[in-house]
């Protein structure tokens, strides 16, 4: 205890002098005061450091023999965005443009900006992918009503890279598009990597998940360009894509290795099965890890996403060389009988061996075979755990070097078990293994199609018609009265309804209706989505007052439509990222996205049969 004097203690005076009268004693008493609980402390703390070490060691020794040990996978970070005005550029078409109070949809901008704030931060599950999907929806339909090379909103697009954090930004709404079909894979990727694979359904999940994450990423790939990051550039999505097919087929393996341990372990045929599965994942790997290592992908990669790959190839190609090792030692006499009637599974040495070498039938040739490949499978597993051991990144996940290290041990064990002290010469040499598997993975691209999605503007009209692409002119009201020979017009399509031709001196032309307007408003109603059997129900029930009509006449566009690209911009048309404008003639619900289909405006929606009732009233 070190002594303190203290002001307002009366006896602290009379400590103090009987300690000056015994300075020697006190000497003594200071120092063995002061250094006895510091060691005592420092012993403690040794103490404690040395029982957390062996409690960590026997917990890595457990985990050693446990099969829940998987590797880590790789998840992708969504890309971050910052905030979006969408109210002051869409208020100003829709007063502008469209010719209505641009007040008076304000809700609808509301629910667009708070869709938008809630896709930066989705849950990490399948309501995320909806919610994604969902703005992604919408988006569609913006582009397709908003945004054409005559007028677009002045809008400024920020997001920033998913790999190295630099932002990046564009005008195009093509962009935006892009942007949240990466955020739809990296979502996959996440939900695939917390998956729990010590169990066959958690790998089904994570192998579904990393599927619909390639297929993410091949669609951008396919039908995006001038990507202004580096992670949506057409080198990063192939890497990506490969990933996610490689982890894929990681996940693929892991459960048939769960259903061989629990079903039939010493199965000499599903262990050479095992072998050539582990194989096929090495290889995905090797093409992983030379797709890193590539310019310019290598120069924005994180290093550790690399040295993982690579740690991971050497890792299941060694694994294979267990299993092959495992199929040759272990087994029945009939299990051995069908190794040997089974097909090539190792790959030829020379080119002029195009069959390669087959499996021994002698117990002793079968032993050092399967020695061979136990001594590849030792060496391919020390190289993974040097691999490791570089990266400094890849130091600090503990469960990496366990399972390697778990591989190893039994890979050891397994080679002192055929270990014999007459084996002075180690004259066989292993052959790879052929890769081969019984379950590709399938690039699965998202179903966006399937996705139920109203558009938020609907109110200003069918698409095909109210939109920036067109210019039109507002008519009327016009007051008619039915003739003899009825309106005067003729009448086709839906949603708007369209005048299809004009009787000369009939009442139509009498009130300025033209051929080619569009029937907007009947007696005050809005009428642009109402079916053609609406809008004539309404003109028969006219009597001698007549009917007043609100109708837009198309102007021509300001500027020829181009064929070719207009803008550079991540996706040059709606049918590359799968939209297709619907029809007027449409009366299904159409889909957000149709892929590889022809359009229908020239046999739906443009062109529709005229009316052919005899007894239509708006019929010269």
């Amino acid at each position: 205890m070190i002594l303190e004097e203290r002001p307002d203690d009366p006896g602290a005076g009379e400590d103090s002098a009987r300690l000056q009268d015994d300075s020697s004693i006190r000497k003594g008493c200071d120092s063995l005061n002061q250094n006895q609980p510091s060691q005592l402390q420092s012993h403690r703390a040794r103490l404690h450091q040395q029982i957390s070490k062996e409690l960590r060691m026997r917990t890595g020794a457990e985990n050693l023999y446990s099969e829940s040990v998987t590797i880590p996978m790789i998840p992708l970070g969504l890309k971050e965005t910052k905030e979006l005005d969408w109210a002051t550029p869409l208020k100003e078409l829709i007063s502008e443009h469209f010719g209505e109070d641009s007040a008076s949809y304000e809700t609808e901008i509301q629910e667009l900006e708070d869709l938008r704030q809630a896709t930066r931060t989705p849950s990490r599950d399948e309501e995320g992918l909806d919610l994604l999907a969902a703005y992604y929806g919408q988006l569609c339909f913006l582009d397709a009503r908003f945004f054409s090379p005559a007028r677009s909103p002045r809008l400024l697009f920020h997001w920033y890279d998913s790999l190295t954090g630099v932002p990046a930004q564009q005008r195009a709404l093509a962009f935006e598009k892009g942007s949240v079909l990466f955020n739809i894979g990296a979502l996959h990727t996440q939900i695939g990597a917390r998956q729990d694979c010590s169990c066959t359904e958690g790998t089904s999940h994570a192998t579904e998940a990393f599927q619909r994450a390639a297929g993410a990423f091949r669609l951008l790939r396919e039908n995006f360009s001038h990507a202004p990051s580096p992670d949506m550039s057409a080198a990063s999505l192939s890497m990506l894509e490969q990933l996610m097919v490689a982890q894929a087929q990681e996940c693929i393996f892991r459960g048939l290795l769960l259903t061989a341990s629990s079903d039939t372990p010493n199965n000499s045929p599903a262990q050479l099965q095992l072998a050539q599965e582990a194989a096929q994942v090495a290889a995905e790997y090797g093409l992983v890890h030379r797709a890193m290592a590539q310019p310019p992908v290598r120069d924005y990669l994180p290093a550790s996403w690399t040295n993982l790959a690579h740690v991971k190839a050497e890792h299941f190609c060694a694994l294979a060389h267990y299993h092959a090792a495992t199929a040759l030692c272990e087994g029945s006499s009939a299990d051995k009988d069908e190794l040997s009637r089974r097909e090539q599974v190792f790959q030829p040495s020379t080119a002029g061996d195009p069959q390669g070498p087959t499996l021994p039938q002698h117990p002793e040739e079968r032993r050092k075979l399967a020695k061979a490949h136990l001594k590849r499978a030792i060496l391919g597993q020390e190289e993974a755990l040097r691999l490791h051991t570089l990266c400094r990144v890849l130091r600090k996940v503990d469960l990496l070097q366990v399972v390697v290290t778990q591989a190893l041990r039994r890979s050891l064990a397994k080679y002192s078990e055929l270990e014999r002290e007459d084996d002075f010469f180690e004259a066989v040499e292993a052959p790879d293994i052929q890769p081969k598997t019984h379950q590709a993975p399938e690039v699965r691209v998202p179903s966006l199609s399937q996705m139920k999605v109203t558009d938020f503007f609907h109110r200003l009209g069918p698409l095909s018609v109210f939109s920036t692409k067109n210019r039109w002119r507002l008519v009327g009201p016009v007051h008619m009265t039915p003739g003899e020979g009825g309106f005067g017009f003729t009448l086709r399509g839906d949603s708007p309804v369209l005048i299809a031709a004009v009787a000369p001196g009939g009442q139509a032309e009498s009130a300025g209706l033209k051929e080619g307007d569009y029937i907007v408003s009947v007696n005050g109603r809005p009428c642009k989505r109402w079916k053609h059997v609406e809008v004539v129900a309404q003109l028969r029930g006219v009597g001698e007052e007549g009917v007043s009509l609100q109708v837009v006449s198309m102007l021509p566009s300001p500027e020829p439509r181009s064929t070719g690209p207009r803008r550079p911009a991540l996706l040059w048309s709606q049918r590359e990222c799968g939209f297709e404008t619907p029809m007027p003639a449409r009366a299904r619900p159409w889909p957000l996205l149709g892929w590889s289909r022809k359009t229908k405006q020239s046999k739906t929606g443009s062109h529709p049969d005229p009316c052919t009732n005899r007894n239509c009233v708006t019929c010269p």
